[in-house]
């Protein structure tokens, strides 16, 4: 952990000055949250429109399409780099085996909570009966089935890549795309064949190591003009969509988000504090994350800054956040694979009349556990509830019905996926006695970045500071590997 001393203002210095307080990333963000929610309303009733939208909801439109590009655009390398690091860095970890098990078993014990909670719901509130709307919605799109999870589990070229063309008017485009659940096969091959290789793989993890570090410096930049896209976000998803798209769904859309609270401020409080950790020191160490994953919809594009609040905010030994957090980011989906696929099955039944018995009650929940990584290179949510439509033999036309408010539901999906991903490496890492609880219990200053004050960067992407002339305390590194030791 680096410290930092202030310096102070030179004498005779006058002239306004923001407070301390202004300055913190979770004040920008809330406060790009009222610019954006202003400038959406002010946007949709001067007549902007999806279709025909005017200067002002075009421009919020261009501010969040980019801002969303500039993350995905990172995807790739990240994930590759990180989880061939988090694969070496487990060299240092003497129970390596014991913490990915009860990884993935805290992954699972917590989803099934998570749509257990979401199947309630769906029956007490019964959001798909008394609707009026009528049932001519077709859905087209992709549909998740476990076949298609198997497939793709195998790459079709090294980086997981692949491109579509479309003519449209004598005029054709190319998009590129990736499976994100085939770079994790990739990454993983590469990684463990470099820990079989030995020595020699040395420069090649030294080299990955420098680009992980490149990389995330790039992400923290992004990262940082979160802000402004934040305004560009919120401000299109008030103008496209507004509170009228809400009102036909209301009761979806409240149940939905009831068993995101529930999940967010209830469940993961009481693990919190069943483990004899603060729920006020999770929930200010974990923010940061969660606002940038409310406003982006993506846990990928929040990935670096998770894996950053739990090691420096929640205490998390690097070796295995390393880990934990990208494994983390593309199979622990509390929000999107778990509440969200429970209750939408329940509506979509309930819709179309059909009585749903013990037997797919339990379907659901088998699925919503176990599917979540059939979607990881997929569109998320949508690609689950269709997985789970299939599954218990729902018609599928029902995704259709609630397409139209799903940018609203994956604002909430995704800040609770991130807020698992993020507390499961820390309750494990307690229970396995490596957990830096007095990082833990430090007090926040509400800066995520708060160690990049020189703007150097470490090969193991942490940020670096000058040495101390006076002997400095054991640096987190020594900490991590005593723990590890032990």
């Amino acid at each position: 952990m680096t410290t930092q001393t202030n310096t102070p203002a030179p004498a005779g210095k006058t002239g306004f000055q923001l407070p301390t307080w202004a300055g913190s990333f979770g004040f920008q963000i809330i406060a790009a949250l009222i610019v954006g929610l202003g400038l959406g309303l002010l946007a949709k009733y001067t007549g902007s429109t999806k279709t025909s939208p005017n200067a002002l909801g075009a421009t919020l439109q261009t501010i969040g399409s980019s801002y969303v590009s500039l993350l995905q655009t990172a995807v790739v390398p990240l994930i590759f780099t990180a989880v061939v690091s988090s694969i070496s860095n487990l060299r240092a970890v003497s129970n390596a085996a014991r913490l990915a098990w009860n990884t993935l078993l805290w992954f699972a014990i917590t989803s099934l909570v998570a749509v257990l909670i979401g199947i309630g719901l769906g029956i007490l509130l019964q959001p798909g009966a008394g609707t009026g709307i009528n049932q001519e919605a077709k859905y087209t799109g992709k549909s998740g089935d476990w076949w298609a999870f198997l497939t793709g589990l195998f790459p079709k070229n090294f980086l997981g890549l692949g491109a579509s063309t479309t003519v449209t008017d004598g005029v054709a485009t190319t998009a590129v795309s990736f499976n994100v659940l085939q770079i994790l096969v990739i990454a993983i091959a590469v990684g463990v064949a470099a820990l079989k290789v030995g020595k020699a793989a040395e420069p090649f993890l030294n080299l990955n190591a420098s680009a992980l570090a490149v990389i995330q410096k790039v992400l923290w930049w992004i990262i940082r003009i979160a802000p402004l896209g934040t305004v560009g976000l919120i401000g299109n998803a008030v103008a496209v969509y507004g509170w009228d798209t809400i009102g036909s769904l209301g009761k979806f859309t409240v149940a939905i988000y009831i068993g995101l609270a529930l999940v967010l401020f209830v469940v993961y409080p009481v693990l919190v504090r069943s483990h004899g950790l603060s729920v006020k020191q999770y929930f200010s160490g974990v923010w940061p994350a969660v606002q940038l994953a409310f406003v982006s919809r993506s846990s990928i594009g929040t990935l670096p800054l998770t894996q950053r609040v739990a090691e420096r905010n929640l205490g998390v030994p690097r070796a295995y956040a390393s880990f934990a957090v990208p494994l983390g980011a593309t199979t622990k989906m509390d929000g999107c694979a778990a509440i969200y696929p429970a209750v939408a099955a329940i509506f979509v039944a309930q819709f179309f009349g059909i009585q749903l018995d013990f037997t797919q009650y339990l379907l659901i929940a088998l699925v919503s556990v176990l599917g979540s990584a059939a979607t990881a290179g997929t569109t998320g949510a949508v690609v689950m509830l269709t997985l789970t439509l299939s599954t218990l033999g729902l018609p599928l036309a029902g995704v259709g019905l609630l397409l139209a408010i799903d940018p609203i539901l994956d604002m909430g999906r995704t800040a609770v996926n991130v807020a698992g991903q993020a507390l499961i490496p820390a309750i494990v890492a307690k229970r396995q006695g490596i957990l830096d609880e007095t990082l833990y219990n430090a007090p926040r200053n509400g800066d995520p970045f708060v160690d990049d004050a020189d703007g150097t960067v470490d090969v193991d992407g942490t940020a670096a500071v000058d040495p101390a002339p006076a002997a400095a305390p054991a640096g987190r590194d020594d900490r991590e590997l005593a723990d590890a030791k032990a």
